[in-house]
């Protein structure tokens, strides 16, 4: 009696092709050998499990299973039984599960999912991404700057012109799967797809390989190249250089530069994301009378503040637009200009007087908030 095949993967007659796909990965993964090693049962449930897949993913098995109850010249298992009369063939030949059973879990699922891990190996590849370190001054990294670095990258063999072939003409394509890198083998009435064994999958044969590079098709090398690094960067900023990383393989576009900044601190500015943050410090009449001040900028400029009477130490007064760049944008942010109040540098007998006076003017304690 023919096995019921959606019983098996547990959807209904009526399950859609994706309700198919869904069900068999779902038990494909929970009974794979791999994640079963030494069990049989779980082996042969595999093997089931592969075997009702196989037939209701395809709809033209599909809807000769759901007319006749089998797929194939005749039901399963006729074969294993006495002929069916003279002449016959052998019965039902099953699927061929070795591949499976000796790949990895990952292995499993490339085939499983689409491609195979040895054409996409075989055909060409992008080149590594590159990393480089590098440190610049707080005002480049306000103002941007153009710098030549020197970089250590696999660049194309110059010998073979990045084949990793000697010679002209030492590639071609192979003849059994005609480039494709797979063949087929026909068992019964089942086509079974597989690594091809004269290319090893790569749908070439190669010649004789470059001795330069050893048949890599690239070779260690140096450039020296200017990069633009923007303004308004900051430590932890990458700067991409398109097509500086290394050489692609078989053909492949080569892959990128990234630049990863590392900004030296001012020794007065503080930079907090797009805004600039300054302590400036000011006397004790200015901060009691009033005054105007000049503050530098991180553009080398001076600006002018107005200190109003009464001013407290710790105040900040903001200047807009006298931040850091906004990357990508025509725009900055602002400027902070925190005063910090000193006093008189010299104790002298006068100033002592002077400060004995000053303090009449204060009419409470200063610190009465203070107490619990």
């Amino acid at each position: 009696m023919a096995r019921d095949y959606y019983e098996i993967l547990g959807v209904p007659k009526t399950a859609s092709l994706a309700e198919i796909k869904k069900a068999y990965r779902k038990l494909a993964r929970k009974y794979h050998p791999d994640l079963n090693p030494n069990d049989k049962a779980a082996e042969a449930k595999f093997k089931e499990i592969q075997e009702a897949y196989s037939v209701l993913s395809d709809p033209k098995k599909r809807a000769q299973y759901d007319q006749f109850g089998f797929v194939g010249d005749f039901p399963p298992g006729a074969g294993a039984g006495p002929s069916r009369g003279p002449g016959s063939q052998a019965g039902f030949e099953g699927f061929e599960f070795s591949e499976y059973g000796t790949s990895s879990f990952q292995d499993f699922f490339e085939n499983l999912f689409g491609g195979f891990r040895e054409e996409r190996a075989a055909g060409p590849q992008r080149g590594e991404d590159l990393n480089y370190s590098m440190t610049i001054s707080f005002a480049d990294a306000i103002n941007g700057l153009q710098a030549r670095i020197k970089i250590n990258r696999l660049v194309p063999c110059s010998v073979c012109g990045g084949s990793g072939f000697a010679g002209q003409g030492g590639e071609r394509i192979c003849p059994d799967c005609r480039g494709q890198g797979r063949s087929f083998i026909q068992k019964g009435f089942m086509r079974f797809s597989t690594t091809c064994s004269t290319c090893q999958g790569s749908g070439r044969l190669r010649g004789q390989v470059c001795s330069s590079c050893r048949g890599q098709g690239r070779i260690p090398g140096n450039e020296t190249i200017t990069v633009r690094i923007p303004k308004g960067v900051d430590s932890g900023s990458k700067v991409r250089v398109p097509g500086k990383g290394n050489a692609g393989v078989n053909g492949g576009p080569p892959g990128d530069l990234f630049i990863n900044l590392e900004v030296t601190p001012h020794s007065f500015f503080k930079r907090e994301g797009h805004n600039i943050y300054l302590k400036v410090p000011i006397t004790v009449p200015e901060a009691t009378l009033g005054a105007k001040i000049e503050v530098p900028t991180i553009y080398g400029e001076k600006k002018t503040i107005r200190i109003p009477p009464g001013t407290k130490s710790g105040q900040k007064f903001r200047i807009k637009g006298e931040g850091a760049p906004v990357l990508g944008r025509n725009s900055r942010g602002d400027m902070f200009v925190e005063v910090v109040i000193l006093p008189p540098p010299h104790i002298d007998q006068r100033v002592r007087e002077l400060m004995k006076e000053l303090e009449k003017y204060y009419e409470a304690d200063p610190r009465s908030n203070l107490t619990g």
